[in-house]
């Protein structure tokens, strides 16, 4: 009612989702660094073993993939006009990472 559409201005109107899914990027990274650094901990406080080691190095290496496709995506969000697609590729990628952080954190603390 009275209200310029977006079609009849000629433009795209993202509204507020650009911004949206930044911060959904960035709540997934705090999240991923919040179990690699409590599996740290409770690494850290148990023995050393063999079993704890390649756990760490899961859960570490998971929380470095997300950071990596969070970091690529926050990216292409903030350069303006339309965000390109996130590709099949790296969806699957970022999912595989986010297991192997979490199963990594479970596998240090249940040790």
């Amino acid at each position: 009612m009275g209200g310029v559409t977006p079609e009849a201005a000629g433009g795209r109107d993202p509204g507020l989702q650009p911004e949206r899914t930044r911060l959904a990027w960035r709540r997934t990274t705090l999240a991923s660094t919040v179990v690699a650094v409590l599996a740290g901990k409770a690494g850290l406080a148990g023995g050393a073993s063999v079993g704890l080691l390649a756990a760490g190095t899961a859960c570490g290496a998971g929380w470095v993939g997300v950071l990596v496709v969070a970091h690529r995506r926050i990216r292409g969000l903030a350069g303006g006009g339309e965000p390109e697609r996130l590709s099949l590729g790296y969806a699957a990628g970022v999912v595989v990472c986010v297991l192997l952080t979490v199963g990594g954190g479970v596998g240090v603390v249940l040790r």
